[in-house]
């Protein structure tokens, strides 16, 4: 049988907030919820999201690595 009161108190209605404004409301084990970021506000649920790759990761890493093909002592050798 399971034993009384071990559960913690559930409140319904629990209010999360961000930047003092009331985003939501849910089911949580504490009254009132205080975040830094939510989905109205984070950028890739936004649409703001940047992608900056200005040298692409794939070719800096064969680069780094010594695996592109545009390798400058490949031309001198033949």
């Amino acid at each position: 049988m399971a034993k009384p009161d071990i559960h913690p108190k559930w409140y319904p209605d629990a209010k999360v907030y961000c930047n003092g404004q009331v985003v939501m409301t849910i089911g949580a084990t504490k009254p009132e919820l205080h975040v830094d970021v939510w989905s109205g506000n984070h950028p890739f649920y936004t649409g703001t999201q940047k992608m900056i790759d200005t040298e692409g990761r794939v070719e800096r890493f064969l680069r780094k690595y010594g695996m592109s093909s545009t390798q400058t002592g490949d031309d001198n050798q033949k």
